[in-house]
């Protein structure tokens, strides 16, 4: 062999990329995981057509007047609006399931085993928010609006599709608002933010929560915007503990070697 000659060795350099995905592969498996979480939506569609109509009388309760239409389609569209948020509800532990799958990849291998916990947890979040705004913020807001009109010497004459819609829009905007503990967790998990990050800036996250109670409230009294704005900031001290508990850990730091050694 000449001095010339490189010297190479068997051994095969390490891959840098290994185990990374593309920004192509990454929007292939967001749209696969969006086919798989589309697939559990439709069928809890179907289970849900079995009592949409009790549901709607549920939710036509909050309302002292009579309600109309005024297309022909009006009524039957509202029907299957109704069927598909519910369909939603039903297929939220499988959608989340589905949002788990995509970021785990991101995760340390320990870090994958609470799946579960986030699954679960979520899905109650999700059904919590969609509770207390149907039981507690939209009977108390109807019943502030319609009243005001009233008192106005106008006569209310509402269509389904307005009310039902204004009602769909509330629900499901809390029972996404209620999932800020999981969504802070993850993150955490991601190592994009810290507990002690997110305890700093505890005084812009208030501020932030009554902004977006002021903006998904319907009504804009302090008293409706505090009942989201209070659940809110308790769910944000949720989600700061939770990332202290579950949140990625910083690596400590090698000990220095003893030059005397």
């Amino acid at each position: 062999m000449s001095d010339s000659e490189p010297i190479t060795s068997d051994v095969p350099a390490p891959d840098d990329d290994a185990g990374k995905m593309s920004f192509f592969e990454h929007l292939s498996e967001l749209r696969t995981r969006i086919i798989w979480s589309l697939i559990p939506a439709a069928l809890g569609l179907g289970v849900a057509l079995y009592f949409t109509k009790t549901v709607m009388r549920l939710l036509s309760s909050h309302l002292k007047t009579e309600l109309i239409f005024t297309t022909p389609t009006e009524a039957f569209w509202t029907y299957m609006k109704v069927a598909m948020i519910m369909g939603v509800f039903i297929a939220m532990p499988v959608i989340l399931w589905n949002v788990w799958a995509f970021v785990a990849p991101g995760l340390h291998k320990h870090e994958r085993k609470y799946a579960a916990p986030f699954v679960i947890i979520g899905s109650l979040l999700f059904l919590a928010g969609g509770a207390f705004a149907m039981f507690v913020i939209i009977p108390f807001a109807v019943n502030f609006l319609v009243s005001f009109g009233q008192e106005q010497g106008l006569k209310p004459m509402i269509t389904i599709s307005s009310y039902i819609d204004f009602i769909l829009k509330f629900t499901l905007a809390f029972g996404v608002v209620f999932e800020l503990p999981v969504v802070i967790t993850l993150l955490s998990m991601l190592g994009l933010v810290t507990p002690q990050f997110l305890s700093k800036n505890r005084k812009y996250a208030v501020l932030i929560n009554f902004v977006i109670a002021a903006i998904l409230t319907p009504t804009p009294d302090i008293v409706n915007q505090s009942l989201m704005a209070g659940p809110l900031c308790i769910l944000y001290e949720l989600g700061i503990l939770s990332a202290r508990i579950f949140g990625r850990k910083k690596p400590k730091p090698a000990l220095a070697e003893d030059p005397k050694a």
